[in-house]
């Protein structure tokens, strides 16, 4: 199934080689542009059961997921469980706060979703801003995961895993090498 869910990848433009600027502030060689799955709702609706399917036996109430491509998502397995689905918003700390009047309640089940997971700093901010409300987090899941290793002590599902290297500015072959440096998104290195 994993190399299915690469040939989507390749065949839409989801997976990119080069050297890239992440919004970490890390350097790759990879690059996944998320949306070009966002922008194929047959895809989120693809991606999205996968994850649906995997939690399906844990009878989630809410999906949450942080802002931007991780509401989408979230909406799409909200519905696909016929759940709710909460927005975590950036919040002028830096972190995430669930605000615009969301409600939970003590026996709701919590399922966390993003598009890219390389750090796991949004879902990490995701996660505290939920520890201010009742219920219980059943899991964490992601489209694609890139990271080393998954920074969560809990269940969490992936639909596609690829492992890449991440480097320093001040530490990376790739700038040394002379490779341009390419910042996706249109902003400037």
């Amino acid at each position: 199934m994993s190399d299915q869910i690469e040939d989507i990848l390749k065949q839409y433009g989801v997976l990119k080689e080069g050297h890239f600027k992440l919004t970490s502030g890390l350097h790759s060689g990879q690059y996944f542009e998320k949306f070009r799955i966002l922008e194929h709702p047959d895809l989120v609706t693809l991606f999205a059961g996968k994850i649906a399917d995997a939690f399906r036996s844990k009878n989630v109430t809410i999906v949450c997921g942080p802002t931007t491509g991780g509401v989408i998502i979230a909406f799409e397995v909200a519905r696909q469980l016929q759940a709710r689905c909460v927005v975590a918003e950036k919040n002028e700390s830096g972190g995430r706060k669930i605000g615009r009047g969301f409600q939970f309640q003590p026996d709701d089940r919590i399922l966390v979703v993003d598009d890219v997971l390389t750090t796991g700093g949004s879902v990490k901010d995701t996660l505290d801003a939920l520890k201010a409300f009742p219920g219980t987090l059943v899991g964490i899941a992601v489209f694609i995961d890139r990271s080393a290793q998954p920074p969560f002590g809990m269940p969490h599902f992936t639909v596609y895993r690829r492992a890449v290297q991440n480097y320093p500015p001040d530490a990376c072959p790739l700038c040394k090498s002379g490779i341009p440096l390419a910042v996706p998104g249109g902003k400037a290195p």
